[in-house]
């Protein structure tokens, strides 16, 4: 690797012109037309975006000094920019060519950058009114994936009624995420956006309980089922009715909705995705004295993010990977769990080795706590099982461009057709699903996303230097792990630009 401030070799600048000219071979080849691949010069982070965000542009606007216009241009594609900053699992930047030279953007950090700015200004609010098409959607579940459907039928001229059980909205950005990581008010700030311009949303209105799915569809032109997947399955083992055995997102819920519980002192959390290292944090938080990760896979497999991870480990959290639990042990309350070593055998399809139990290797962990985040699924009470189509895991089967169900007008998508999966596909499902209804109702599917921003160009022949990403600041691992405080507070304005400068630009033609 060269050393600071020097010049990168050639290949570097090789590599981005590479890449260009298979985008032009490709528009060649394939006879691509205007509006499609040829005015569209799409970068490998871009691409990897579920929602189409232009990465490169907002981080040469950044880059520029023009805020304003980076928050409006992430804006156009993603009405969560400040809590995709946060929480989102940038598949971005695992494919950002700068990691080819030394570490990848901070693609969500700077995204989350533009968007704390405006918000804490209070800059991007105005009342917007569009023209009305006289025609309505029903929308059940204000989670990221029907808030995001919503907004841009209401920027479409709909009026856009989204139907949410719970006494808050946001679905599982407000309920399943701690505090920590995402604080309530940046949340809420973004769904007043979204409300602004003209989506309803009706809380503690359950659809089967206050309201029925037949009121819903003949009283509205279409309808786009967002639900989520908001039950926690159980983990199949003996013991798990004991007193003292929670599941996973019921816990982060009630911890949300400020419900009061006993916390126990040694705490068992079953998993290795986010929602248990979340739960693992949140335990640590609120007095637990020893907090473990049981996982039955190499800590490395672990699909959680690896800076939770990381974080998680710091505040004193300990995982035992390679263990799998076969029997919560106690009379009335949950005192110990009887595990089994696992051993690595083949690779599966999912392309990691699969556990196997390893004869003998039988133990105890004493706890009197245990929290199982396994994985969450569907339950859809409101409707008749023999109208719609259900795969066997309980989510909906809809047409893969249209998104619509088998049901006429009825639309679904994010968790509820995907199973468990993160925010931005959540959110892209709406973008894509919103198009859909407009096609359904007559529309073109073009939506409405705001004026063009101009970019600022780059030069292929500026100097680039081997640097490694900017930092941020993170609040003590002795500190936060005894509150809900906001563990990173983001960028400072200086090295956010500096950090935006070390976009290679890969977007733009030779």
């Amino acid at each position: 690797m060269c050393g600071l401030g020097q010049t990168a070799p050639n290949p570097v600048l090789n590599m981005i012109r590479n890449f260009r000219e298979e985008f032009e071979e490709h528009i060649k080849n394939r006879h691509c037309r205007a509006g499609v691949c040829a005015d569209l010069f799409i970068s490998p982070c871009q691409n990897a975006c579920p929602a189409g965000v232009n990465v490169p542009g907002y981080l040469a606007l950044i880059a520029a000094g023009r805020v304003r216009d980076a928050y409006n241009l992430v804006r156009k594609e993603n009405p969560f920019p400040a809590v995709c900053g946060r929480v989102c699992t940038h598949p971005c930047e695992s494919k950002c060519r700068r990691g080819q030279l030394d570490e990848p953007l901070s693609i969500a950090d700077l995204k989350r950058y533009v968007a704390d700015t405006m918000l804490k200004n209070e800059e991007p609010y105005m009342d917007l009114v569009f023209p009305k098409r006289g025609k309505s959607v029903a929308i059940i579940g204000a989670g990221p994936s029907g808030l995001t459907c919503g907004y841009y039928l209401a920027r479409l001229g709909y009026d856009a009624d989204v139907y949410e059980s719970k006494p808050v909205a946001g679905g599982i950005l407000t309920l399943g995420i701690p505090e920590y990581r995402l604080p309530k008010k940046v949340l809420q700030q973004e769904i007043k956006l979204i409300e602004q311009v003209g989506v309803k949303i009706h809380l503690n209105h359950e659809v089967g309980k206050d309201i029925t799915f037949d009121q819903l569809r003949t009283g509205h032109d279409a309808l786009y089922v967002a639900t989520g997947t908001q039950f926690s399955h159980k983990i199949g083992i003996p013991g798990e009715n004991l007193q003292g055995v929670y599941n996973g997102l019921q816990f982060l819920c009630d911890v949300n909705l400020g419900k009061k519980f006993p916390i126990g002192k040694k705490v068992a959390v079953i998993g290795g995705g986010n929602t248990a290292i979340d739960a693992a944090r949140v335990a640590i938080r609120l007095g637990a004295e020893e907090v473990t990760i049981l996982y039955r896979r190499l800590q490395e497999d672990m699909p959680a993010d690896w800076r939770e991870i990381r974080d998680a480990i710091d505040e004193g959290v300990q995982v035992i990977p390679l263990i799998a639990p076969v029997k919560f042990v106690g009379n009335d309350s949950v005192t110990a769990i009887e595990c089994l070593r696992m051993e690595l055998g083949e690779f599966d399809a999912s392309g990691r080795r699969k556990p196997i139990a390893a004869p003998g290797s039988e133990f105890r962990i004493i706890t009197d706590m245990v929290i199982s985040a396994v994985s969450q699924y569907s339950d859809l009470p409101f409707i008749d099982k023999d109208e719609v189509e259900l795969t066997r895991w309980g989510t909906f089967v809809t047409d893969r461009d249209t998104m619509m169900t088998n049901m006429k007008g009825v639309f679904a998508g994010g968790d509820v057709v995907r199973g468990s999966d993160v925010a931005i596909t959540a959110i892209a499902d709406g973008k894509k699903a919103a198009s859909a209804i407009d096609k359904y109702l007559g529309g073109q599917g073009v939506l409405n996303t705001g004026e063009e921003i101009e970019i600022p160009g780059s030069s292929d022949e500026k100097e680039i230097i081997e640097h490694e990403r900017f930092p941020m600041k993170f609040l003590d691992p002795n500190i936060r792990k005894n509150n809900f405080e906001e563990v990173c507070s983001g960028f400072h304005k200086l090295n956010a630009i500096a950090e935006s400068m070390r976009c290679l630009r890969c977007d733009r033609r030779v």
